[in-house]
Formats: C-alpha cells, structure tokens, sequence
C-alpha cells in the first residue's frame, strides 16, 4: 500500500528528495570546493523537514538551531579550504621551477 499524499506531506517529500539527491552528489563528487553547495543544500532540506515534521515552536526552535549550527560549520570548513588552497598557491609559487616538477 502506498500513503496518500496529503497537503502536509508534500512539501517533506520535497525536502526528502532534494536531501536526498544532495546527499548522493556528495558522496560522488570528488572535488571537495564543488560538495559545498550540496552540503548547504542538504542544511536546507533538512531544516525543512524538521519544521514540516514538527511545527511546533520547539519545533521551530530546534530548527533554527541545527541551521545556525550547519551553516557555521560549512563556513569554517570553506574557510579553511581556501586558506588552505591559498597557501598552497602561495607554496608552489616559491619553489623553483625544477623543485616542481618532482
């Protein structure tokens, strides 16, 4: 048996599939700059099904929560990625052209 979809499930099963999705290019994606913005996407999806799951302001709050949380640790993780690439660039520029190609 299949549920019906109703009014309030639609919009979960939205979230799920964009979670879902997100979460799958992530896994797949081999570059770590290009997983970023899947990973925000997967913050979204899941702070969506957890308001459309629990719409009660302990609900709300407790998605407010995991979103501020999740989009601060995306930030610190883009951060030190580009100061790490930075670095590198920086690195690479210094040594001698002979010292590069080893």
């Amino acid at each position: 048996m299949i549920p019906e979809i109703t009014e309030l499930s639609l919009p979960a099963l939205i979230c799920a599939v964009a979670a879902l999705y997100s979460c799958i290019r992530i896994v797949l994606e081999k570059n770590t700059l290009r997983k970023l913005p899947f990973l925000n996407v997967l913050t979204f999806a899941v702070t969506g099904i957890i308001v459309l799951i629990c719409p009660t302001p302990l609900g709300i709050a407790a998605a407010c929560a995991y979103f501020i949380g999740s989009t601060l640790e995306s930030n610190a993780i883009a951060s030190t990625w580009a100061k790490r690439a930075e670095k590198e660039k920086k690195d690479a520029q210094e040594k001698p052209d002979g010292e590069a190609a080893q």
